[in-house]
């Protein structure tokens, strides 16, 4: 007997038998619950900010908040951050398998070809004013992009698809890079092909007069875990941003110009600068059980703790505060780290923060990590986005390839006046004249 899932409508009496599908029903299937033969709409699920609707079948990332399970196509998060790279992780998020050898060797050729932007791109970024938020910068050079690949439209051909996925990949550390020299008046770095994608991405951030620049190496590679841990991560926000403006079929530029518009909202990639900012207000350990108190109080806010969808440890948390003490090690010594380690002791100590299952997120240790690089908080955002670039495209890729996929348009419930008829505007100028006599 295949599952199923009776609803009985109390205003009528009727039931209706509903199939259920990978623990789901479909929500057209509602419709046919009405008052009414003459009942046009049928009833319709209300789900604000989707708590509890599914809105794809995806076979790319998979979260049990629950137990703290982050999988990539399959593969622990953990797993992927300690023995993958990068740029192997992203060819499995797009591909659905971990390359070969070669296909690994032409994936990366091809990536680091793409590397360089068109010449007019510097000047569109040049006419940004010198204190232009970063991300604003980079969605717009990314939406501009679109401008110079016009052949990029044409979505529906797998080659033309599969050239734009390597182009935003490879360009988006690129123009992350000439956001943040030119906020801070410095000349732009070409891209090095000899050093890895994160490497690439050092050298373009920070060489000055040396003539070859070296990352280090214990750098390079924290970064390169930072970037695997924050290339996907289900149906978010921006990843919902990318998927719904994909479903109109624009060119491939202007859906990620969409995604980064979402990430740049506060509430989405600017949490890790709210978590440095909230260490910074406390200030040194003494300070931190009197903050812990006031959060107890409810007149304190604990960033970097908890999260919408894991209930339990973020397991991308475990792998950052390694990569924090990693960075740490090679940097000048972190003036907030000792207070983000006391805070941490306390939260995971205190019955108040075990009970509610507030356990510290990937953004806690990733602000002190870009700190400690010297970052300016506006650039933590851009961080984000370049690795998500992948999550975003194998979302939108993914999405296209999709039949039962349509352009996005939900219903609501409308709650307005009904039906009425329309008023002379003098007349509408007597009843408020009327009104204000009698008033």
């Amino acid at each position: 007997m295949p599952d199923t899932l009776t609803v009985t409508d109390n205003r009528t009496g009727r039931s209706y038998e509903l199939p259920i599908t990978h623990g789901s029903i479909r929500a057209t299937d509602l419709r046919q619950v009405r008052v009414s033969d003459g009942d046009t709409r049928g009833l319709v699920s209300y789900d604000p900010a989707f708590l509890n609707t599914a809105s794809c079948k995806s076979r790319i990332t998979y979260i049990d908040g629950d137990r703290g399970i982050l999988l990539y196509r399959g593969y622990p998060i953990a797993e992927l951050a300690e023995k993958s790279t990068f740029l192997e992780t992203a060819y499995l998020l797009v591909h659905g398998e971990l390359p070969t050898t070669e296909q690994h060797a032409d994936w990366a050729h091809e990536i680091t070809m793409h590397t360089l932007v068109h010449e007019n791109i510097k000047r569109f970024m040049d006419g940004f004013h010198h204190d232009a938020h970063p991300m604003g910068m980079l969605l717009s050079t990314v939406g501009a992009l679109a401008t110079f690949y016009p052949e990029a439209t044409r979505i529906h051909d797998a080659e033309q698809r599969r050239i734009s996925l390597y182009r935003l990949i490879a360009k988006m550390p690129t123009l992350a890079a000439y956001a943040y020299r030119h906020s801070r008046g410095l000349y732009y770095v070409r891209p090095d092909n000899d050093l890895s994608f994160a490497g690439n991405f050092l050298n373009m951030m920070f060489k000055m007069v040396e003539q070859r620049y070296q990352p280090v190496p214990e750098i390079e590679r924290a970064l390169d875990v930072l970037f695997i841990l924050h290339a996907d991560h289900e149906q978010n926000c921006s990843t919902n941003a990318m998927r719904s403006v994909g479903s109109a079929q624009p060119d491939p530029y202007s859906a990620t110009a969409a995604a980064i518009a979402a990430l740049y909202g506060p509430l989405h990639g600017g949490a890790n600068e709210a978590v440095l900012r909230m260490l910074m207000r406390i200030g040194s350990t003494e300070r931190v059980p009197e903050f812990i108190e006031g959060v107890k109080a409810g007149k304190e806010r604990l960033m970097g703790f908890g999260h919408r969808v894991y209930k339990n440890y973020d397991p991308r948390a475990t792998v950052i505060k390694e990569m924090a003490d990693q960075v740490f090690s090679v940097t000048r010594s972190h003036p907030l780290l000792d207070v983000a380690l006391e805070l941490e002791r306390i939260a995971l100590e205190d019955e108040y923060f075990v009970k509610r299952r507030l356990y510290p997120n990937v953004d806690f240790y990733s602000g002190l990590i870009y700190q400690a690089l010297n970052l300016p908080t506006e650039m933590f955002p851009v961080m984000f986005a370049i690795p998500r670039t992948v999550g975003w495209l194998a979302q939108w890729e993914e999405m296209l390839l999709d039949p039962e996929q349509r352009i996005a348009r939900p219903r609501q419930v409308y709650l307005g006046e009904e039906r009425r008829a329309y008023v002379e505007m003098s007349e509408r100028d007597g009843r408020v004249m009327a009104a204000s006599a009698a008033g």
